[in-house]
């Protein structure tokens, strides 16, 4: 178990037991670089160790958009270093879009120079949160497992931002397929950098979770979308009721969001917690 930070911020579970229905986005948000154009990744790259006054600004109008969802994955967000004017971007981003909890996974510390995270915006108050290190050879790759609710009928959302490398990928699918397996209602989301067709392949990830949706979104590159790099997959008992790419260039990725319907047993689940 983790410590979550909490907010003096109202929560909505009201929302969400009226409904039963769960607004996820996963988000990977460069650490507040723009890049619309393949040339940026050259002519901004300096923003990856230096501060940009315009970043905040870009934070500023990210939390306006994430302040629709009940829960959110964020990946490549600051931890608090120089390049990000010592700004906790998962911190800021809670505060900026009123989210009651969040946590920050810091995977690779650059020290003051940079402090690459993971991160989860929540308005539901987690039940348990578990931080996993990636294998992997080089670190610096992560995931959250964060649950809410108790017992077999509780959900799981796993955030995770995986390697570049095939071979790296496989190791870390492997392991989490280890910790997925027996669990029932489950979620996956974030920059898994690899296509829906490479993750059926994995034959080991595929059997834990038959993943669905199975419709492929182009999230990558943001200014012209063709490879769908970032998910949100679901177990068998879960089905999204809409699925769609926002159409915002905040960073190289586009945000992923769905509209989840709960089954009672988990919405129960759910309340009984909180």
């Amino acid at each position: 178990m983790v410590n979550l930070t909490t907010v003096n911020q109202p929560g909505k579970l009201s929302s969400l037991l009226e409904t039963g229905h769960l607004r996820l986005l996963t988000f990977n948000l460069q650490v507040g670089i723009q890049t619309s154009a393949y040339h940026h990744y050259f002519t901004r790259s300096w923003q990856h160790f230096l501060p940009n006054p315009q970043r905040v600004k870009r934070l500023d109008i990210m939390g306006d958009v994430l302040s629709q969802f009940d829960v959110v994955g964020l990946q490549e967000a600051d931890g608090g270093s120089f390049r990000s004017s010592r700004i906790n971007q998962v911190e800021y981003l809670a505060a900026q879009a009123g989210f009651p909890h969040h946590f920050k996974q810091l995977n690779r510390n650059l020290g003051r120079i940079a402090q690459h995270s993971n991160g989860l915006l929540s308005r539901l108050t987690p039940t348990k949160i578990e931080e996993h290190r990636l294998p992997g050879t080089l670190p610096g790759r992560g995931a959250i497992h964060v649950r809410f609710g108790n017992g077999p009928d509780a959900l799981h959302i796993f955030i995770a931002h995986l390697a570049l490398s095939q071979r790296g990928r496989g190791r870390q699918l492997d392991y989490l397929s280890e910790i997925i397996e027996p669990l029932h209602h489950v979620v996956v989301m974030g920059d898994l950098n690899c296509t829906p067709d490479q993750l059926h392949a994995h034959q080991r990830f595929s059997a834990s979770l038959p993943l669905h949706p199975v419709k492929p979104l182009l999230s990558y590159p943001s200014w012209q979308p063709r490879r769908a790099l970032d998910h949100i997959l679901l177990s068998q008992t879960l089905e999204a009721a809409e699925v769609r790419v926002m159409d915002h260039l905040f960073s190289d990725h586009l945000p992923i969001a769905v509209d989840l319907p709960l089954p009672n047993a988990c919405l129960l689940a759910i309340e009984n917690a909180n």
